[in-house]
């Protein structure tokens, strides 16, 4: 079954309108749960034989792939543990009938715990500051918090100083003797975790297991985790307890190897429709700044997407852009042409025949000649999370394939 999220359409479980139901969109994102399932079959399998579990990591809307129906569909592969950004994105999690393990990782300390405590969130504790907010909002909700002490190992980023570690830890196990607060894990995130034989994984190993023995000599039995999708894939001594796989649960290569070299399958395919098809004579300029002519009598095609919906204005023709972004229509791969507008993208089509309604795959899993979201991000320099994430949520229809 599919369902639509989008302008004028429902969640799903909320009496979402099916494929068969409703008109096409004009541009849509397409999840393939099969996809989903199959990545999170592969991981939960790879870190079991290190006798980890599986966090499969939903921020940012399940990378812009929909957090509940890309959890349910997780959980049935055999993930037992889900990771968010924010208390929102957990309580989501939770209004959408999930009720498995959330952790979320980066709320603020003078944010309000006390809906995610009583609902059962996992909550990530950084600092003393937090964990007196935390154990404010246990005393409110009536129930232990369920924390987890975040050490910072090298990142640099969120997590608890070295300095500062054994005053949070005592502050932890004051709190866990008095029933405030389970302290469930030790936990800390790898700066190169993409470059396997990076001497940093290893320097950061060691830091988690030293702040883990702080912890366990105060009293506390706390697991360890540490590894993201690329170390679950290539590290297996950094597995320990639990890992934590985020973009390989999209079947995107955390290692930027191409399709055809992953064992993982991307899950996402963006698409429009053509939105107009006109003939246009030899030296016409295309789209503002002319940066491109039509060098011959040629069929443009209209597709009804720009930067406003996540098609990055810098795919466009040079100078202003990098040039050679493509399209798949009618099965063979096209040329965009010209800028990138916020609305709209041309593309030519030389004297291949092409109607108005036609559909255009903009990226996907690659399987048809159709360009992936590595593509675009190997064009832009950049890295395949901010494609999948960077499409816009109302411009763009998502329509889960179940």
């Amino acid at each position: 079954m599919s369902v639509i999220e989008g302008p004028g359409a429902t969640s799903p479980g909320d009496g979402a309108l099916t494929g068969a139901d409703a008109a096409t969109p004009r541009a849509e994102a397409i999840v393939d749960l099969a996809a989903i399932e199959h990545n999170v079959r592969y991981l939960a399998s790879t870190a079991a034989a290190s006798g980890a579990a599986m966090m499969a990591v939903l921020k940012a809307d399940g990378y812009g792939h929909g957090a509940v129906p890309v959890a349910r569909a997780a959980l049935r592969a055999g993930a037992t543990w889900l990771g968010v950004c924010t208390m929102g994105e957990a309580l989501a999690l939770r209004a959408g009938g999930i009720t498995a393990p959330v952790l979320s990782w980066l709320d603020l300390p003078d944010d309000d715990y006390r809906p995610a405590v009583a609902e059962g969130v996992d909550l990530s504790v950084a600092s003393v500051r937090q964990l007196a907010a935390v154990r404010l909002a246990a005393g409110r909700a009536d129930r232990p918090a369920r924390i987890h002490l975040k050490i910072d190992t090298g990142l640099s980023r969120n997590g608890s100083a070295a300095a500062d570690w054994p005053e949070l830890v005592d502050a932890a196990a004051k709190a866990a003797a008095d029933g405030s607060v389970e302290v469930l894990a030790v936990w800390s995130h790898l700066a190169h975790g993409d470059e396997p034989a990076n001497p940093t994984l290893d320097a950061q190993a060691q830091r988690l297991d030293a702040a883990w023995r702080v912890a366990t000599e105060a009293g506390l039995n706390p697991i360890r985790h540490i590894a993201n999708s690329a170390a679950t894939m290539t590290r297996p001594d950094l597995h320990y307890d639990l890992v934590r796989a985020g973009i390989a649960v999209y079947g995107l290569d955390p290692l930027g190897r191409p399709v055809a070299d992953t064992p993982l399958r991307p899950a996402m395919t963006f698409r429009a429709r053509v939105a107009l098809v006109k003939r246009v004579p030899a030296g016409e300029g295309v789209s503002y700044g002319h940066e491109w002519s039509t060098p011959a009598e040629t069929t443009l095609a209209l597709l009804p997407v720009g930067y406003a919906d996540g098609v990055p204005r810098r795919l466009g023709s040079r100078p202003s852009g990098v040039g050679g972004m493509r399209v798949l229509i009618g099965g063979r791969s096209r040329p965009v042409v010209g800028r990138v507008c916020m609305d709209q993208v041309m593309v030519d089509c030389g004297d291949y025949p092409v109607a108005e309604g036609d559909e255009a795959v903009l990226f996907g899993p690659g399987d048809r000649g159709e360009p992936t979201a590595q593509d675009w991000a190997d064009a832009l320099g950049t890295i395949h999370y901010e494609i999948v994430t960077g499409l816009r949520a109302g411009r763009v229809s998502r329509t889960v394939a179940e």
